[in-house]
């Protein structure tokens, strides 16, 4: 009965073992990613020489270590020599290190030049972080726009959904507006923040630069290769730090100039709905899809929020107070507290269709507020 035990329990170890090597044979990857930049690659190659010169110094000093406990033990008749030091043998192990650290550090050092060299650039980007997502603004295009997490990555993330994750293509590393940019041009980033540090990271392209308040870094890259690349967040930014991708579309120089002027005839569109004047209904729909999308994450979807950082809304003094002071709020933010400033993320059409979705859904208020109203409060 007792090795019926035992091996019971040992076939149950072995298809366990299998189970899990098989599931991680997925993740499985026996060196890093080349990338799809030049830098990308220069990075990979500089790491394999390294890898190569560690691999051979660690063959000959291993093999010299076990060539002598083979060779000279004690059961062969060998006695060990008496001495304190050898000034040779010091020498020796002291210049060929330093000798190979010289040689490794010429092409470290081209590559680390290059790296940080932004010279003669095709475009320029300028990222702006913010909790939790992205602005992208084409400072040669004239335009700009927000990206933040997938709709569907957001509700199936919320407790409670009864989403499948697993029915989620790409969850949580899909975003509603990704970066599109064009292959073979050289795209200086300007990497900044508007509330606290975060991190634009996307491994294809083979570095990662902080995006700090107050502070402007910079970054370029030349994509060789048309595809989808995603990335996230590496600083750890605040509550959702885990729900912060970065998703760059390289596209054909062609395509590109097709998006952009897409893009720019989608600002003219926006420029007309900032005119507009919404039916209730229409403020109230654009609302909700507004507030799940930018205000959930710190608020709930169900505005209780998550006191004290992020207060509830639910009868709360600014949803039921005045709308201006409200407005104001919203649009410029409020020092000294985790509300930031919307003003220059939304447009003043999104601005009024959240804030009369807010005051309604959760104030029990009879407001409308329109894209005018919100263009009329200024920051004094």
């Amino acid at each position: 009965m007792i090795k019926n035990g035992i091996k019971s329990a040992w076939q149950t170890f072995v298809v366990l073992g299998a189970v899990l090597f098989s599931t991680a044979q997925a993740e499985l990857a026996l060196n890093m990613p080349k990338g799809v930049t030049e830098f990308s690659r220069d990075v990979y190659h500089l790491h394999m020489i390294v890898l190569w010169v560690c691999i051979v110094i660690g063959v000959l000093v291993f093999g010299a270590m076990i060539y002598s406990i083979i060779k000279h033990r004690k059961s062969k008749g060998h006695k060990p020599a008496q001495f304190t030091h050898s000034t040779k043998a010091e020498v020796i192990w002291t210049t060929i290190p330093i000798i190979i650290l010289i040689v490794m550090a010429f092409p470290a050092t081209r590559v680390l030049i290059k790296m940080e060299d932004p010279q003669d650039m095709d475009m320029t980007i300028k990222v702006t972080g913010y909790q939790w997502k992205w602005r992208y603004d084409y400072l040669d295009e004239g335009f700009g726009f927000l990206s933040t997490l997938d709709r569907k990555s957001n509700l199936a993330r919320q407790p409670g959904s009864g989403i499948d994750p697993e029915t989620i293509p790409n969850y949580l590393l899909e975003v509603d507006h990704p970066l599109v940019v064009p292959v073979n041009t050289k795209i200086r980033f300007l990497l900044t923040a508007d509330d606290v540090i975060h991190s634009w990271w996307v491994p294809a392209l083979g570095w990662k630069r902080d995006a700090i308040p107050g502070f402007i870094n910079q970054a370029w890259t030349e994509i060789l290769e048309p595809g989808t690349y995603r990335g996230q967040c590496a600083e750890l930014c605040g509550k959702d730090h885990g729900f912060m991708p970065v998703v760059v579309k390289a596209v054909s120089k062609d395509d590109y100039k097709k998006w952009v002027a897409m893009m720019k005839g989608a600002e003219v569109e926006q420029a007309k709905l900032d005119e507009k004047t919404w039916s209730k209904e229409e403020l109230m729909a654009k609302g909700q899809e507004i507030f799940e999308s930018q205000c959930a994450s710190c608020h709930q979807k169900n505005g209780q929020g998550m006191p004290p950082a992020f207060p509830s809304l639910v009868e709360s003094q600014t949803v039921k107070g005045p709308l201006k002071d409200m407005i104001h709020t919203v649009k410029f933010g409020r020092p000294g507290t985790a509300m930031s400033a919307f003003g220059n993320i939304l447009s003043d059409s999104d601005l009024a269709a959240v804030i009369t979705y807010v005051r309604n859904q959760f104030g029990q208020q009879n407001d409308v507020v329109q894209p005018q109203d919100v263009a009329a409060i200024n920051q004094s």
